[in-house]
């Protein structure tokens, strides 16, 4: 079910709008959840998860596998688990898509869920209307039937 027109959120009164999507982050061999908000990162290479979650969900963050990567504040150590988020329409809240167990990486030190390129963006075709607040997401196959109905032949 594509996003259109989803107005940009405030985490609080002194935050700026921002686009955020309500998503419930699943540990798929515990059946944990956790329900929050994800901004969506396009200068963010991967999704990320702060680290204070993993328990939450049954994760021992730990032991996920490791890797050192690169952020805005230098080098940091992730710990990658396998999660499935269930992602929902900010206005009526419905659930709009979900994304099967995929390794997602778990970081000290992160305050808000990342909706980063890998593992969820290159999923969607995504439109951001800065000025009005606003962005869109949908799948890519209803994007590329759009813009062939709009070719002709």
């Amino acid at each position: 079910m594509p996003l259109k027109d989803c107005p940009f959120l405030k985490l609080s009164k002194e935050d700026i709008p921002r686009p955020l999507l309500p998503i419930n982050i699943i540990n798929p061999h515990t059946g944990l959840s956790y329900a929050t908000f994800g901004i969506i990162d396009t200068g963010a290479d991967e999704c990320a998860i702060p680290a204070g979650i993993a328990s939450l969900l049954g994760h021992n963050l730990q032991s996920g596998s490791t890797k050192v990567i690169g952020t805005g504040n230098g080098e940091t150590i992730a710990f990658a688990h396998t999660t499935k988020f269930e992602i929902y329409d900010p206005l009526s809240f419905k659930l709009a898509y979900t994304i099967q167990d995929t390794p997602i990486d778990f970081m000290p030190n992160l305050h808000i869920v990342l909706l980063g390129v890998n593992s969820f963006l290159s999923k969607f075709a995504l439109s951001i209307d800065y000025p009005s607040n606003l962005f869109s997401i949908s799948s890519p196959q209803k994007a590329v039937k759009k813009k062939a109905r709009g070719i002709k032949i």
